[in-house]
């Protein structure tokens, strides 16, 4: 059995739009190894959640996918709906950013965890029912019989999602991608869905991917760290790496931006001038250079290529942190 379980290679994603063909990703090579957590950060608009969706075969209507996505030997580009919605459950499961809209509004919240279990793994009502209150138990969701009979807009936005996670459990997946999953949670309960979903990854032994545009909420809780940046791959390695001794100029760039504990107080947060580059006509070369300030002429017209900088840590920057003014990697 191989250690990579999804293999992404040259992933495009392309959605059509009135003023043009939007390129949400462009080109993205990653990998997501057996019982690995795989953190995927980067502005809003960056191109994560449509990866996502892109991975799933969730795309919308007019648009259209290219490269290569193997999950488990399968090749998921190949595969027709019906096919993937054997793979929907019990292999792949998505926890999306609003439960609300997630959620059947008029459907209880027994039959929206059971009906999964019925289809893909075969067992009785009674079985069903019984695994339902048994992942609600584990998720963390009190008084879990009283909730298996409630409807979605009786419970609070945290048990939601709480409830959303315990709905891509139900099939036992291998892989679990959680887009954005404490979005519109106060910070408390935000923790208590990050730590939930880390501990059931590790007690599982299943592979997650987290999606967020918030470094804190990745940092901790991963083993690796993507960087995505306008639909392209910044930089990717082990998250302590990534945080710690961030090579791309963008990740060093947003980690100065972010707030932390060692912040003095009153003192001003860096600032990223600029705004992400137009999906439907990005620049040429590297689309980070025109917010970049050690950008050179070859940053404008040549894409850098993604360089390996020591142990799995890799970054497509001409002038990654740790070198020299004036010096070039990568040409």
């Amino acid at each position: 059995m191989s250690e990579l379980l999804l293999e992404v290679t040259d992933l495009h994603a392309y959605i059509g739009s009135p003023r043009g063909v939007v390129k949400a990703v462009d080109g993205v090579s990653f990998e997501v190894r057996r019982g690995e957590a795989l953190g995927i950060v980067g502005e809003s608009g960056s191109g994560k959640s449509v990866m996502a969706r892109a991975i799933m075969g969730l795309m919308p209507a007019r648009s259209a996918r290219t490269g290569e996505l193997r999950f488990d030997g399968k090749d998921l580009l190949g595969l027709s709906k019906q096919d993937l919605r054997q793979i929907w459950g019990p292999e792949i499961a998505m926890v999306f950013q609003d439960p609300g809209r997630s959620l059947n509004p008029v459907v209880r919240i027994e039959r929206q965890l059971t009906e999964g279990m019925r289809r893909h793994l075969g067992v009785s009502r009674s079985e069903a029912n019984s695994r339902a209150l048994d992942l609600l138990k584990e998720v963390g969701v009190p008084d879990p019989e009283r909730r298996l009979r409630a409807y979605p807009h009786e419970l609070s936005g945290g048990m939601r999602q709480r409830v959303m996670i315990a709905v891509a459990l139900s099939c036992e997946p291998t892989l679990l991608i959680a887009d954005e999953p404490t979005t519109a949670l106060d910070v408390t309960i935000q923790r208590q869905v990050l730590d939930l979903l880390r501990r059931v990854q590790r007690e599982r032994g299943m592979s997650l991917m987290l999606i967020s545009h918030d470094l804190h909420v990745v940092a901790g809780r991963t083993d690796r760290t993507a960087v995505m940046y306008a639909g392209r791959l910044a930089e990717i390695g082990g998250s302590h790496d990534v945080f710690e001794e961030p090579q791309h100029r963008y990740t060093s760039a947003l980690l100065g931006a972010t707030p932390s504990i060692e912040h003095q107080r009153h003192a001003p947060l860096d600032v990223i001038s600029g705004s992400l580059p137009s999906p439907t006509d990005p620049p040429a070369g590297c689309r980070f250079a025109p917010r970049c300030a050690a950008a050179s002429a070859a940053c404008e017209t040549e894409q850098p290529p993604m360089v390996d900088v020591g142990a799995g840590h890799a970054a497509a920057c001409f002038h990654p942190v740790n070198m020299k003014e004036g010096e070039l990697v990568g040409r």
